[in-house]
């Protein structure tokens, strides 16, 4: 499987589709996740110009001076801005890289309360999201980021049932372990060249690798220094693009969980090239994990093709995290 023969799979099809077209899917998701790890999904139910609204709020913010984004900066293990030379993905894969030329702003969920799966305060404004401190220019950030948040919690659990039907496991049997997930939504903001400066050799907006998580969703812009994926069959190559789709990508603890019969999808976002300079692109990236204490075990033979040792999710998920942060 090369990446542009990575498989569009239509939700509204799952929802709605008969036994058959529903087993089609399911077959057509565990063939692209076992040969690359990454699917296409449309009718996905985001709400239409949610995705742009974020990424003109977004973009007030990042724009501003350094200065007045350091109020907002992240420390360790908590969420918010982080600046240029916080992390070298790469150093996931042992690469040693320049650091990736990005910034970012995550979001996370509050502690859950006692009584429902939401965080605790979680309201129509978004209460309920660290961190809790937010710029208040642009006001609109907080409460979109929690409107999209809420609507991939709904789209990773859906996700959830069609893998476990691909494994042909319960609908429930990923989503017994999301009562209170973690989770975090970051956005990207890759700065065109002329704010960054030119990159130094080696050094790229987000370097190899492997997500550590269950699945992650993807909305992204095309750019020629943009997503690539890499399969065995073509190497990198450009991901494919569709405005109306996202991208869908399992990570290290699903493909642990599958005994590796899927592939934890690699992946990485280049420096833009010389002729590009002034190409700026921003992607929102959920990464959903599972209940923290969940004890993530390999499924056996026939599913499974690897053993691998039990590893509690969000003990593993740091333990990476902590792998490509820089001091």
């Amino acid at each position: 499987m090369s990446a542009s023969t990575l498989p569009t799979i239509d939700l509204s099809l799952w929802r709605t589709g008969d036994r058959r077209s529903r087993e089609r899917l399911a077959a057509a998701v565990d063939g692209a996740l076992e040969r690359a790890g990454f699917l296409l999904v449309t009718g996905h139910g985001v709400p239409p110009g949610l995705p742009a609204a974020i990424r003109a709020a977004a973009r007030m913010f990042f724009h501003q001076p350094v200065d007045a984004k350091l109020p907002f900066l992240a420390q360790a293990g908590q969420y918010g801005w982080r600046g240029p030379g916080a992390v070298a993905t790469g150093r996931a894969e042992g690469l040693v890289t320049p650091p990736d030329l990005l910034e970012t702003w995550s979001v996370a969920p509050g502690p859950y309360d006692d009584t429902a799966a939401l965080p605790a305060g979680a309201g129509p404004v978004g209460s309920g999201l660290l961190p809790e401190t937010w710029p208040s220019q642009p006001q609109a950030l907080r409460p979109l980021l929690a409107l999209y948040a809420r609507s991939m919690r709904a789209l990773a659990d859906e996700l959830l049932e069609l893998l476990a039907a691909a494994l042909r496991r319960p609908l429930d049997f990923f989503t017994r372990h999301t009562t209170r997930p973690d989770w975090t939504l970051t956005l990207n903001w890759y700065p065109a060249v002329t704010t960054a400066g030119a990159p130094r050799p080696g050094q790229f907006r987000v370097g190899p690798h492997t997500d550590f998580g269950t699945i992650t969703v993807l909305d992204r812009q095309p750019g020629k220094g943009g997503l690539q994926i890499h399969t065995e069959d073509g190497g990198w190559q450009d991901a494919p693009y569709d405005p109306e789709a996202l991208t869908v990508n399992i990570g290290d603890l699903m493909a642990r969980w599958t005994g590796d019969r899927w592939r934890s999808g690699r992946h990485r976002v280049p420096a833009p090239p010389a002729d590009a300079p002034s190409e700026e692109l921003m992607s929102l990236v959920y990464f959903y994990d599972c209940d923290p204490y969940t004890v993530v075990e390999s499924l056996p033979a026939p599913i499974g093709r690897v053993s691998h040792s039990p590893v509690t999710a969000r003990a593993y998920v740091r333990s990476k995290v902590a792998e490509i942060a820089l001091p």
